[in-house]
């Protein structure tokens, strides 16, 4: 189910530079119950990535009407938000009078087992690195090539996802995920200042494990931390948080703090949907 700038439809212009160039950003979400799980915190990091792109934000007003449009339609499903800077003349530079496309897909929502989330995930370290790029940094934009080729790397289905560095050895992300470490009981994740993708739900991990007292810290962390902490979880919004069991011959248990930040995210999602899932 597709809404391009507003109408049912299946196609964009193939002028559009989201097509052509990978000019655009995005985020992706889960409905459940007809709920879109923290939209304003999704529509906000949207916001900020146009502004950083020079794409003008169709806003608020205009985007969360359409959502809601779709959840009319479908209760439970993945919700993805695409905004482009739009079709224009062939050509790198960016055209001052484009209007930005934006084309919003609610997708079945493929289950990721309770088991992932109890009893934790296999990892790798990915050979790919993720090039350093200030000016892109923590952006969710539309060119995911680099995750490609680390995606690429396995398919051994009882490996959950992987790590991946940056050019210089340090811990970054994983392929769709950001990665927490604790140590000392102190939340640990890296910093994505240089690149990576400062994903939402790992704002609200950060938040929720402040309002419980638990130190953060958001840094750069070598790769060699992770023989260090007493535990390692993932993050997205579709997946939650996945405990981190194994990575070579490094092995964890899903760990109190790990426990604790995943029953007040459960929590806070039931207060998102009115305590309907």
């Amino acid at each position: 189910m597709l809404l391009i700038n507003g109408r049912y439809g299946h196609c964009i212009e193939a002028a559009d530079r989201g097509f052509q160039y990978g000019d655009g950003v995005f985020t992706t979400l889960p409905v459940l119950a007809g709920h879109p799980i923290f939209l304003p915190l999704h529509l906000m990091r949207l916001a900020g990535d146009c502004g950083r792109l020079g794409i003008p934000f169709p806003g608020d007003s205009v985007l969360e009407p359409e959502v809601r449009q779709l959840c009319r339609v479908k209760s439970h499903g993945v919700l993805k938000i695409q905004i482009t800077r739009g079709a224009g003349p062939r050509g790198y530079r960016p055209i001052a009078d484009t209007q930005p496309t934006r084309v919003l897909s609610l997708q079945e929502h493929v289950s990721h087992s309770c088991q992932a989330s109890e009893q934790g995930v296999r990892v790798k370290l990915c050979r790919s690195r993720l090039g350093v790029n200030p000016a892109l940094a923590g952006i969710k934009h539309m060119n995911r090539l680099e995750q490609i080729l680390a995606r690429s790397e396995w398919d051994d289905v009882l490996i959950r996802e992987g790590l991946m560095l940056d050019n210089a050895g340090a811990l970054i992300e994983g392929t769709m995920s950001n990665v927490f470490l604790v140590v000392g009981g102190r939340l640990v994740t890296p910093d994505v200042s240089e690149c990576g993708v400062a994903g939402v739900m790992r704002s609200v991990v950060l938040a929720l494990a402040e309002a419980e007292g638990i130190g953060t810290e958001v840094r750069r962390v070598a790769v060699d931390e992770l023989g260090a902490a007493s535990e390692v979880f993932l993050t997205n919004s579709l997946i939650r948080i996945w405990p981190v069991v194994a990575l070579d011959n490094l092995a964890w248990t899903v760990g109190p703090v790990t426990q604790r930040l995943h029953r007040q995210l459960v929590a806070r999602i039931r207060a998102e949907t009115g305590g309907t899932v």
